[in-house]
């Protein structure tokens, strides 16, 4: 049995916590968290406020932001462990103060009322020596199907892929649901339109996935557009609009 702790108490913590609780070689030990009213989602184990009273186990889990694994890591004891962080956009070395370290990094987007399938999440991994990434990787056997050795060069890059097809994407679904307010449309309007404009890229490239004005270069459509926008919007639709344009090779 794995005895896991977990530092931290946001999304990722709390889905971290879940996946293991079903896993049957895991076991989560205690959940550390600095405010205590963050620990009420952990009934199920051993919870501490104080880093004084961590648990000896075999594996800790910085499940933080990433200025808080940079600070917590000097201040956690070193017990001869693995320490691994879950952290997509800084490097392996942001916990050398340990001997035994690691990235494990799921390849997710994580909210608070919305529950995720594990064993369908990327686990992205790395370690500081080949023993402790074979211990990465029977962690991360335990509730996911999906496992890749990825270096902090690459991790990175992959993080900031996600942040493009997903965080600013999302807030693209935010513009959209704006406008419809103020035109008194119901978001549910988009939603099969969001639906397929995902299910496409299961059989074409994003580049032979592209429709839309942009790429027609449809300017009466555009400056029809650009009209009904507040001005940071029209920013956000010029600048994309333009983006389109020179990788289908148009000019404006």
């Amino acid at each position: 049995m794995i005895q896991v702790v977990i530092l931290g108490a946001g999304n990722v913590a709390t889905h971290l916590y879940k996946a293991f609780q079903q896993s049957e070689n895991i076991e989560v030990i205690q959940v550390y968290n600095h405010k205590p009213e963050r620990l009420i989602n952990f009934p199920e184990t051993s919870t501490t406020t104080a880093i004084s009273k961590l648990k000896e186990a075999h594996i800790y889990i910085f499940a933080l932001k990433d200025d808080a694994i940079l600070k917590m890591a000097n201040i956690v004891p070193d017990f001869g462990s693995l320490y691994l962080h879950t952290s997509g956009g800084i490097g392996l070395d942001a916990l050398s103060n340990f001997r035994n370290h690691g990235v494990f990094y799921p390849l997710q987007t994580f909210s608070a009322k919305r529950e995720v399938d594990f064993a369908e999440i990327p686990m992205c991994l790395e370690a500081n020596s080949d023993k402790n990434l074979q211990k990465t990787k029977e962690l991360a056997a335990g509730i996911s199907e999906k496992l890749f050795e990825t270096d902090s060069g690459q991790r990175k890059a992959l993080h900031a892929s996600a942040v493009f097809v997903c965080n600013f994407t999302n807030y693209l679904y935010t513009i959209g649901a704006d406008i419809c307010q103020k035109h008194d449309l119901s978001f549910e309007l988009l939603k099969p339109l969001i639906k397929e404009t995902a299910a496409k890229i299961e059989e074409l490239s994003p580049e032979e996935a592209q429709t839309g004005p942009a790429i027609r270069n449809d300017r009466g459509t555009i400056e029809g557009h650009l009209e009904l926008l507040d001005k940071n919007q029209k920013n956000i639709y010029e600048l994309l609009t333009a983006s389109i344009y020179n990788l289908h090779g148009k000019k404006l």
